[in-house]
This record gives structure tokens, C-alpha cells and sequence, in this order.
């Protein structure tokens, strides 16, 4: 199934995301949440690919295998990071020997250790270049996401500048964007609305994270509500209670951007189930899931 037609339906998108383990106790973990998440019935599942390419062996693996065991659609992310060209396009040959037909076309995060994003030699510089090449080498019969950002990219110098790189990377061959996650849905709204100003036409999924950990939300840099961090401050000694905030806001967030007109919630799960089964129970009580 290529993902750019399930959003073309019209029928609201639940989809989650996983990133490759990096030791037997965290494959096991994430073994226990695909089959806990794979009965809710995603729309598709997506895999993430470590910094440098990293986790491109596990990457391969755990899609492969999600589509095999799971019956679900599950899509690549394939960054720019670390390989040449004559690289990348090995990878792609093994997604498609593997039956993968959708892919996350990234330009990636600077490997570990480096603060700014440099090409290697004979390599792609921005996502652009690397859904162009996709999009040369396998046509119109695979189905290619990209990334947005409602709060703009963090190296990009204006939201004005961030929005014309992305109707480049949309012009060369995107079918759906998924977004950076966010906490406040006003930045999504009013970036769906420059975006189509832009001549932006594709589906814009937003990309949900509930709160489970208050130090790590942090790192993330998106903007947090001032009312939302208030009371994340209050119970950060509380692991428990910090879920629980976590939990209700994101359900909020979803409510009000299925209800708003978006085409899906694409969920970054951190590879556990609970916020997420809890959330999508929620949607379903309401009628927004099915």
C-alpha cells in the first residue's frame, strides 16, 4: 500500500514510529510494543534511521520484518547523513528487493559529536537532492514523505526561507510531509496555512510525542504552552504524574487537529505503548479513530 493513497481517502491516518534498538533488552522491548500497537491497526508504521547512518542494518531489519510478521505497511526513513550517492542508492535497491514501497526522505542530523551537517564527498546536501534521486531511480510506483517543521528547521535562518526549501523538497517529488513534533497546535495550524499559500498542496500529517519524560521533552526544542510547562514543572519529581500531564495534553492535541481537518497523527511512540494505546483509546471513545 503506498501511504500517499491511504491519505488520499480521506479517512483519518494513525500511524506510529519506532526507532532501531541498540541492545537485546531494547529489542525486546520494542518486539512487546509493535505487537501491542500492530492491534490498534495503524494506517503504517515508520523506522527511523540513527544519526549517520547509524542503525541502517537495523533499519532494513526492522521493517523488513514489521511487514512480514505484522501484515502492517511499514515505511523507511533514509537520511543523507554519512553515504555517498553509489551508497544510497544501495540502500534503496535492498528496501525495494525487501518490498518496501514508501520512504522517509531525510537530509539527517550531523552524526554524534558534530554540530553542523556536512556532506560527505559524493554525497546529498539537503533532502531535496536526495528525493530527486529517489524519485529518478524508482518513478511514480513508490509513494515519498518528507519532513516539516511548524516551529521552522533549527539551522534554517527564517520561517519564510524554511518554507521555500520545503516547496523545493515538495516540488521534487514528496507525496506527504510529516512534521516536527509540536505541543501547541497553533503553530501547526498556521503553518498549513502558509503552506498551501505557498502552493503546498500535499497532505501535512502532524507528528504527535505525549510527554512521558520531562527532561527529555526539553531536548527537543519545540515550544512548550506557558500553562503546559507550568504545570510540567510542578510534577517533574513525579514520573508518574509527569505521564499522565503528558497523556491528557496530547489527547487534546489530537482531538482538536482531527476535528480541525488533518489528515492523520502520525504518533513518535519512543518505541513504548502506553501513552499512545491510552491516547488512542481516547479517539476512538470520541469517534476519531477507528
Amino acid at each position: 500500500m503506498l501511504i500517499r493513497d491511504r491519505l488520499a481517502t480521506g479517512k483519518p491516518s494513525i500511524s506510529f514510529e519506532f526507532f532501531p534498538p541498540k541492545s537485546d533488552e531494547a529489542a525486546a522491548l520494542l518486539e512487546r510494543t509493535i505487537a501491542e500497537l500492530s492491534e490498534l491497526k495503524p494506517s503504517f508504521v515508520s523506522v527511523t534511521y540513527g544519526a549517520g547512518g547509524s542503525t541502517r542494518e537495523k533499519t532494513l531489519e526492522v521493517v523488513s520484518r514489521i511487514r512480514q510478521h505484522t501484515g502492517i505497511e511499514a515505511m523507511a526513513h533514509l537520511t543523507c547523513t554519512g553515504a555517498t550517492r553509489e551508497e544510497i542508492g544501495g540502500v534503496v535497491e535492498r528496501l525495494v528487493a525487501a518490498g518496501v514501497t514508501n520512504i522517509l526522505a531525510l537530509r539527517g542530523d550531523p552524526p554524534k559529536g558534530e554540530a553542523t551537517f556536512t556532506a560527505v564527498a559524493g554525497g546529498f546536501r539537503y533532502a531535496n537532492e536526495l528525493v530527486s534521486f529517489i524519485r529518478e531511480r524508482l518513478g511514480a510506483g513508490y509513494s515519498l514523505g518528507g519532513a516539516a517543521y511548524p516551529e521552522k528547521h533549527v539551522e534554517c535562518a527564517s520561517p519564510a526561507l524554511d518554507m521555500e526549501n520545503l516547496k523545493r523538497k515538495v516540488d521534487t517529488g514528496v507525496d506527504f510531509l510529516i512534521t516536527q513534533l509540536f505541543f501547541d497546535n497553533r503553530f501547526y495550524w498556521a503553518f498549513c496555512e502558509r503552506a498551501r499559500k505557498a502552493g503546498i498542496a500535499v497532505p501535512i500529517v502532524p507528528g504527535i510525542m505525549p510527554i512521558t519524560n520531562a527532561a527529555r521533552i526539553e531536548r527537543f526544542g519545540a515550544t512548550l504552552p506557558a500553562q503546559l510547562a507550568v504545570e510540567l514543572e510542578k510534577r517533574r519529581e513525579d514520573p508518574q504524574a509527569v505521564q499522565q500531564l503528558g497523556i491528557a495534553h496530547a489527547t487534546g492535541q489530537c482531538m482538536d487537529l482531527l476535528r480541525g481537518g488533518a489528515p492523520g497523527i502520525h504518533f513518535i511512540t519512543m518505541n513504548r505503548s502506553t501513552a499512545t494505546k491510552d491516547i488512542f483509546a481516547e479517539l476512538r471513545v470520541a469517534g476519531l479513530a477507528g
